[in-house]
Parts: structure tokens; C-alpha cells; sequence
């Protein structure tokens, strides 16, 4: 493990810890009455966000990789008892990963960029008529690798820094624009504080009514032109910026090993998915608050 990595950890664990001692209602319930757990809440979440950095997509081999976490963590659970702690803590996750974005000078931006990427949750047909997901999985097509797949979306909305803004996972066939409105809908009280806020995406993201829907809500749509239509503004900006959500997804799949999540029900594929988020906000927040360039890629981390 690198001495880049256990900074990275020591941060965020002081950080999660401190955010948990001003709000304890963040953390996940547990029963009035019984023994405290030895592992902390906030060391919970920098574990799990060390599962994502270091690449461990088993469960089973990342406990099995405790002899070298002693040094951070004077007590680890057992697999069965670090599963059932971390699909609780799904919704920790994500409020920490918000705190983590809005302390960064990046979170501010006036650019965001916007994209969908596939996450594949089964390959064989066994597999979908077995699985939990079915009903939320379904089968979809992903243009840039010009193949089916079997599973879900990740919708992200992020900073031109590569900082995730707000996200979504949908079933594989979800139309980008409707799943887009929604999640700016959930996220109005952003949006309220950033008038003329532009957002960058592809050109899958049109259409009358929905372009008509985006400036009702403080946002200017930025995208390349379709064909028959009029030439747009800022054509020639969009194939480098469209480059940073591409970046970030790769990142996710690449070196986050998204693809390779292996959860088998929502909530374990929603927790899989949050590590996974976690870990690129706390590189960029980490970078950002130590005066280093934020990556898009998390070269500068890894082991």
C-alpha cells in the first residue's frame, strides 16, 4: 500500500469522523440496546473506499487483504459481518460523498458535463432469469462498444474537473433526457444558487419539449448538431470536453472496475456502484485541498 494512499485514508476517515460526531443522524440505525460495533462508522466508509481504490471486487479477498490494513485499522470484521454493515451504509455513502464534493473549489464550476455508461450485472441467460435485479436489469445497447448488454445505467453529471455532481442508475433502456429532468428535479436546491449554469452532453440529448424544459430551469444546453439541423453554437469546444466524462468513465471502469461490481441485488449493486463514487470524489477533493492537479484518471493512487 502507498504512503499516497494512507494520507488519502487518514483524510478521509478524519473527516467522516468528524462529519458523524456533528451529525449522528447520518449514520445507519441500529438497535437502542446492544453492543457498540468495534469498527466505527467512518472507518467503515474509508474501508470500503479503499476496497474500490485498490481493486478488490471480491468481498472475500479484500478481507482476506487485512494483514495489510493493521496499521489503519486496529479491528476488521469478518466478510459476512463487513457485507451487512457496508449494504447498510449505502445512504452514508452517498451524503459523505456529497460533503466531500462541496468542499472542493471544483464544486462551484459553471460547466457540467453530462453522460450515461452501461454496468453490466449479468452475461449468461441463466443468470437474468435468475437474478434479483430482474425487473430493474433489463437488456440495452451501448453505441460506443457497439454491443447488448444485460443491466443497468449510471447517469452522471459531473464538473469539467471530473468531480461527480449528482447521478443516477436506471434500467439499461431508461431514456437519457427523461432521467436527466428527473435528476435535476431531485437536485432544484443546486441549481437554484447556479443561474446559467451550462451543461454540455451529446447528442442524444434532444428534443423540442425537453430543450424547451432545461433553461425553464437556469440551464443552457450545449450540444453537437444533429443532422438536418442548423449549425449550433460551440461546435468546436465539444469534442475535448465531451473527452472529460469520457475520462471519468473510464476511470470508473478502468481502473474502479465497475464492470465488475458483482452485486446481485439492488442494494448491493447500489452500495458497489456508491464505493465506486466515493472513491473518485475523495481523490479529487484530497488533490484539490493539497494543492495537486485533480486527475481524471487516478494515476497519482495507484498501488
Amino acid at each position: 500500500m502507498t504512503n499516497n494512499l494512507d494520507t488519502l485514508a487518514t483524510a478521509l476517515y478524519a473527516t467522516t469522523d468528524d462529519l458523524l460526531k456533528a451529525r449522528p443522524d447520518l449514520a445507519p440505525e441500529r438497535p437502542a440496546v446492544g453492543i457498540a460495533p468495534q469498527l466505527t462508522d467512518a472507518e467503515l466508509v474509508t474501508l470500503a473506499m479503499m476496497q474500490a481504490m485498490l481493486g478488490f471486487t471480491s468481498e472475500a479477498r479484500w478481507m482476506h487483504a487485512r494483514v495489510h490494513l493493521r496499521h489503519l485499522f486496529p479491528y476488521l470484521p469478518q466478510q459476512s459481518g463487513y457485507n451487512k454493515r457496508l449494504r447498510k451504509a449505502a445512504e452514508l455513502l452517498r451524503r459523505v460523498t456529497r460533503i466531500l464534493a462541496t468542499r472542493t473549489s471544483v464544486w462551484s464550476d459553471d460547466v457540467w458535463v453530462v453522460d450515461s455508461t452501461p454496468v453490466k450485472c449479468g452475461r449468461s441467460r441463466e443468470t437474468v432469469k435468475r437474478s434479483d435485479l430482474a425487473g430493474w436489469a433489463q437488456y440495452g445497447y451501448c453505441a460506443s462498444h457497439s454491443r447488448f448488454f444485460w443491466g443497468l445505467r449510471l447517469h452522471l453529471v459531473c464538473t469539467l474537473q471530473g468531480l461527480p455532481v449528482a447521478f443516477a442508475l436506471t434500467g439499461a433502456k431508461a431514456d437519457e433526457r427523461e432521467t436527466l429532468l428527473d435528476l435535476l428535479a431531485a437536485e432544484s436546491h443546486i441549481l437554484a444558487t447556479r443561474p446559467g449554469q451550462t451543461l454540455i452532453g451529446d447528442k442524444k440529448y434532444y428534443g423540442r419539449a425537453f430543450e424547451h424544459e432545461l433553461p425553464a430551469q437556469g440551464l443552457r444546453l450545449l450540444r453537437p448538431t444533429r443532422e438536418g439541423e442548423r449549425q449550433r453554437p460551440g461546435g468546436s469546444l465539444f469534442k475535448p470536453l465531451r473527452q472529460v466524462i469520457e475520462s471519468v468513465n473510464e476511470t470508473f471502469k478502468g481502473q474502479l472496475d465497475l464492470e465488475h461490481h458483482r452485486g446481485r441485488t439492488p442494494r448491493g449493486v447500489i452500495t458497489r456502484v456508491m464505493q465506486r463514487i466515493l472513491a473518485l470524489t475523495a481523490v479529487i477533493r484530497h488533490n484539490d485541498h493539497t494543492g495537486q492537479a485533480s486527475p481524471r484518471r487516478l494515476t497519482s493512487y495507484d498501488h
